[in-house]
């Protein structure tokens, strides 16, 4: 194997990720059992994994059947208890009662010797130095939602769409009753967008619970199909019919849904809403609290999007106190991080923001005044970790050494001196100790697996490794994987591709070649991780010897708000141009056969799939399309008219980006896939493009898998690589 990289160098410490080639061909080959993820060896193949929690400034390994605390200087572990000490201690014998494994097990206070545990039945808590149980008390099963605060002991959570909390003594009080598939209490909103991904949200001592509350009755529904497993067997009565599973799904231009956000109040017994006006045509998103709990803080976004406020309401009668910040845009705002206030500043709280073209970091006070920018450059924040109090730092994520990388940053909240923590290289994610002075960062590089190294947050911080993967494909054929750079159709902005070349590459030899693409927000597909991020079906096709090539185009992630916004109101069109860039530098190279150029993605890059198949018919012999946007009129509100407005307000983007026109340019071998239960994007997308195609008198192959969502599950997953590969096996070689 061998891999060679571009990776470009910015600031102090960052070094480019160069890696050497190794050696000797190996003997094994992959099957899609080793590669896929539904695959029955799949988890083998993975780089290994330690699952670890913090106890305070304590980091603890939970393994199967052990816990120990790990030494941040020398890495030691030592044991802390095993899964028969707990199973003995908490008096549980019969199988189904067990605790079966201990990679959940989470330490919950930071001063106190006790553990939560789980096993599927019950939640335990536990002191494993006195060996005694403190509390245990029976999960609500089928729950759409819970969460358990730590500081009270009560448990919020929602059964059959209503919302209830119980009191630490397990004490349950049904606080809503007229929650149903309409009306939706205590989940998710918006269709997952903003950042959202919970529709609980306790106070910082648990006194009180905000919560979400959707109304969708003025949602049209989608009419999904659940069908009858193939061995299922009707009990006597029962009919064997599909069964109507309508879902709510507001399509761009349409009625939407309308949000509230009420608070319950522990002591009172009360829930009030926020006194928000309207929700009429308004998205809520990214609720915070005050640390005192009597303020709640919400970003509000129009429906257009392009304007934003941060609003503070009384967490105890609902009125609005205040509005803190606002932001327009004149293409779109899209808050996706709530604010954080300083752990020794009560006072005042950081916000993020793509204001000045990139996201970063501000420091606010809680009237509303911007103090400072804490971070600047063009480089993206890619997430706030949280906080050191002792050096009055702030520990986040950024890509302030390249592009593709992730590098765990502190930044001085006081003088925004930055320093790095990790070694510069490579895609980090870390997690913090309870007062931010420790933290465990687990990373690959290119030709790194996996590490994790203890990271000592001072002035000059140290590192120590505790743990290197060993590479599970060792003694099996690896391609070479390269990364590089080329200009977008721009002229001027880099976009970074990697490449796949087939096992036992012959430079005179020419190959066919498969275009991997995505191409959508809020994603990217090239990283400084294994491999370069390499999909493994990648790898797989290289050993059937094919190239693989993948280009993260403008509109993906990471890149500042231009880079993203480029593609506004014309969804493709900039992304074709920038794919079409990549496939000009194919054709350049000498072992890429231009005859024999095919082209697969899924959901955005379905769509994008289709785009080149028909917008470049003779440069495209094959694609394969998965779960494709064919028309974005089709497609959800938030999603759809943040990056396209209305079909009303932008007809021409909407008639510019539709597949239906094109149908009847495809000349190349299509396959569209589909899960016939995909509440994404609705199946109504491709059924409408198949008809367009027999109208157009065009011939697509179409192949569905029933009942199944936006992607596949298990291992169909497997027979999904499958025919994918065989498809491109049949009709590009």
């Amino acid at each position: 194997m061998k891999i060679k990289s571009l990776i470009s160098t910015a600031g102090i410490a960052c070094f480019a990720a160069l890696v050497s080639p190794t050696t000797a061909m190996a003997q094994k080959s992959f099957t899609l059992e080793d590669l896929n993820y539904g695959g029955t060896n799949f988890q083998k193949m993975r780089p290994e994994y330690r699952y670890t929690q913090w106890w305070g400034n304590q980091l603890v390994r939970t393994d199967m059947d052990y816990c120990s605390v790990v030494n941040p200087k020398t890495g030691k572990e030592t044991r802390l208890f095993s899964m028969d000490d707990v199973n003995s201690w908490a008096g549980l014998k019969a199988s189904e009662e067990k605790i079966r494994h201990l990679y959940s097990a989470t330490f919950p206070y930071t001063d106190k010797p006790l553990v939560m545990l789980m096993n599927g039945e019950e939640n335990i808590l536990l002191n494993f130095r006195t060996r005694q149980i403190l509390k245990r008390w029976n999960r609500v099963q089928n729950t759409q939602a819970m969460d358990w605060n730590s500081t009270t002991g009560a448990t919020a959570y929602v059964l059959d769409s209503n919302l209830y909390v119980s009191d630490a003594q397990g004490s349950a009080r049904k606080l809503t009753s007229d929650g149903s598939g309409v009306i939706v209490y205590g989940q998710v909103v918006h269709r997952d967008e903003f950042g959202i991904n919970t529709g609980l949200y306790w106070s910082p001592m648990g006194n009180r619970l905000a919560f979400y509350r959707m109304d969708q009755s003025m949602v049209t529904d989608y009419p999904l199909v659940d069908i009858p497993e193939v061995d299922w067997v009707p009990a006597k009565g029962e009919s064997r019919i599909a069964k109507a599973a309508p879902t709510k799904y507001p399509m761009a231009g349409e009625t939407s849904h309308k949000v509230t956000v009420g608070v319950y109040d522990m002591k009172t017994q009360q829930i009030i809403y926020l006194k928000a006006g309207d929700p009429t045509d308004r998205y809520f998103t990214n609720i915070a609290w005050s640390p005192d709990e009597k303020t709640i803080y919400i970003f509000e976004l129009n429906r257009d999007q392009n304007d934003c406020r941060l609003v503070a309401y009384d967490a105890a009668t609902g009125n609005k106190i205040a509005e803190i910040y606002r932001e327009t845009d004149r293409k779109y705002v899209e808050p996706s991080h709530p604010i954080q206030f300083i752990p020794w500043n009560a006072s005042q709280f950081v916000m993020q923001s793509q204001r000045d073209g990139y996201n970063h970091l501000y420091l606010y006070g809680k009237d509303g005044k911007m103090i400072r920018q804490i971070t600047r450059g063009s480089w993206v924040v890619m997430e706030l970790m949280g906080f050191n109090a002792k050096t009055k730092s702030i520990i986040y994520a950024s890509n302030e050494c390249s592009p593709i990388q992730r590098n765990i940053w502190a930044v001085n909240i006081e003088t925004g001196k930055r320093t790095l923590l990790d070694n510069g290289k490579g895609y980090h994610h870390a997690t913090m100790s309870a007062d931010g002075s420790l933290l465990l960062d687990t990373y690959s590089e290119p030709s790194v697996p996996r590490k994790s190294d203890i990271i000592a947050v001072s002035p000059k911080p140290t590192r120590t490794n505790w743990f290197t993967a060993p590479n599970p494909w060792e003694g099996y054929n690896v391609p070479d994987y390269e990364c590089g750079t080329i200009k977008a159709a721009d002229g001027t902005t880099d976009l970074y591709w990697r490449m796949v070349k087939p096992i036992g590459f012959d430079p005179a030899k020419k190959y066919p070649t498969v275009v991997y693409v995505y191409g959508g927000p809020h994603a990217h597909n090239v990283d400084a991780s294994w491999h370069y991020g390499s999909r493994s079906w990648e790898t797989y096709m290289a050993q059937k010897g094919y190239v693989l090539f993948i280009l993260d185009n403008r509109g993906s992630e990471n890149r500042g708000k231009e880079f993203e916004q480029a593609t506004f109101r014309q969804l493709g069109q900039e992304e074709m141009k920038d794919q079409m860039q990549g496939v000009k530098y194919l054709q350049s190279l000498p072992y890429v056969d231009k005859d024999r150029i095919g082209v697969h993605g899924w959901s955005f890059g379905g769509f994008m799939t289709i785009s080149l198949m028909t917008n470049y018919p003779d440069v495209f012999k094959v694609g394969v399309a998965g779960g494709p946007v064919i028309d974005w009129k089709w497609y959800e509100v938030m999603y759809g008219e943040r990056y396209m407005d209305t079909p009303e307000t932008n007809p021409e983007g909407y008639a510019k980006t539709s597949l239906l026109p094109k149908a009847k340019d495809l000349k190349g071998k299509l396959q569209v896939i589909i899960g016939t239960n995909d509440p994404v994007v609705l199946p109504q997308q491709a059924l409408s493009f198949l008809k367009a195609c027999i109208g157009a008198g065009t011939q697509p192959d179409y192949f569905v898998y029933p009942g199944e969502p936006h992607n596949m599950r298990g291992h169909q997953s497997v027979h999904l690589h499958q025919r994918i590969t065989q498809y491109f096996e049949d009709y590009l070689k």
